[in-house]
């Protein structure tokens, strides 16, 4: 009987946004997150009869039930395995919004189709398996800052971590604005990005901007690493908003997010802003900060919903 198995979302500081193979989910740049400690999914799957795909206690059919057994029969083919399945997954993070759901769910997914079946993978190796669900699930497999090396192939395309208990005073307040899924996926939005005249120069730079990263990381320098998330998303929409036709996942609420945000750090209080795609706004900041931004955000957005999140871990075996 296999486990259920829990992994944490999470929030890439330099970003993943383009496609080099659709089909094995090959990254154009390497990417580094971090992941939280307050989003996840829980999934487990058993025997069935025909195949099941529950998501918080509803049966799914349509393309979100397509996506999780295509993947799983990919699985199945790859270890020679076969069988229906029942999949049950409790989503805590909201789906297509902006907020990596997706990066929690095949990661659990991915763990889950392991224990089921009684394979002992490597954790290296499962962060490929993650990949081919769904490209930022790799880097889900672990905690704390982890990078995914681009590689050149299946084989060399994987996450490892970098620290996975940073000690790092980092907050991340994930501002909710708009709970509904996106107009644009995630993988629609890649495909039109790479259009822009400026995605070629922004990929070249790819490696330097991971790089100093890395080491303000290493160097436990907060302002470091809150300044380049910040330039690094900026990068990431304005080729959004250059390609052919431009798009954005920006909403006049994200707007006003961003300014509330740059008006807060002119008052004194130090935080950063990153922005994945969706339209919610996700704060980097210290935690004696956290009150007063939390306040300000409350005080001047209506019904926006605020989670404090800090670094979580890898994936976990719950039963």
């Amino acid at each position: 009987m296999g486990k259920t198995v829990r992994a944490h979302a999470n929030i890439a500081l330099i970003k993943y946004w383009g496609k080099k193979d659709e089909r094995l989910r090959l990254p154009l740049m390497s990417s580094l997150s971090m992941t939280l400690d307050r989003f996840y999914t829980d999934t487990k799957i058993t025997e069935s009869d025909l195949n099941h795909f529950y998501l918080n206690g509803i049966e799914q059919i349509g393309q979100s039930s397509q996506r999780v057994f295509t993947y799983l029969k990919f699985l199945q083919d790859k270890f020679g395995v076969s069988g229906n399945l029942a999949v049950r997954s409790t989503n805590h993070v909201p789906t297509a919004a902006g907020l990596a759901s997706s990066s929690s769910a095949f990661a659990a997914l991915a763990g889950a189709f392991c224990s089921h079946y009684g394979f002992e993978i490597e954790p290296k190796e499962l962060s490929r398996l993650a990949r081919m669900g769904s490209g930022s699930a790799c880097r889900s497999v672990f905690g704390g800052f982890v990078l995914w090396q681009k590689g050149e192939d299946d084989t060399t395309s994987y996450a490892y971590a970098l620290n996975e208990k940073p000690e790092m005073d980092l907050q991340l307040l994930a501002i909710e604005l708009n709970p509904k899924p996106k107009k644009l996926s995630s993988t629609e939005g890649m495909k039109q990005a790479t259009s822009s005249p400026f995605f070629k120069p922004w990929l070249q730079r790819n490696q330097t901007e991971l790089d100093q990263m890395i080491t303000a990381i290493q160097n436990n320098d907060f302002t470091a690493l809150g300044q380049l998330a910040e330039l690094n998303a900026n990068e990431m929409h304005a080729i959004n908003l250059t390609a052919q036709p431009g798009f954005t996942y920006f909403e006049p609420q994200t707007i006003a997010a961003i300014n509330l945000v740059r008006h807060l750090r002119e008052t004194g209080i130090e935080c950063y802003y990153t922005i994945d795609a969706g339209p919610n706004v996700k704060v980097i900041t210290r935690l004696k900060n956290v009150k007063e931004i939390t306040n300000q955000f409350v005080s001047q957005f209506d019904n926006v919903k605020i989670v404090n999140a800090s670094f979580g871990p890898g994936l976990s075996y719950l039963d």
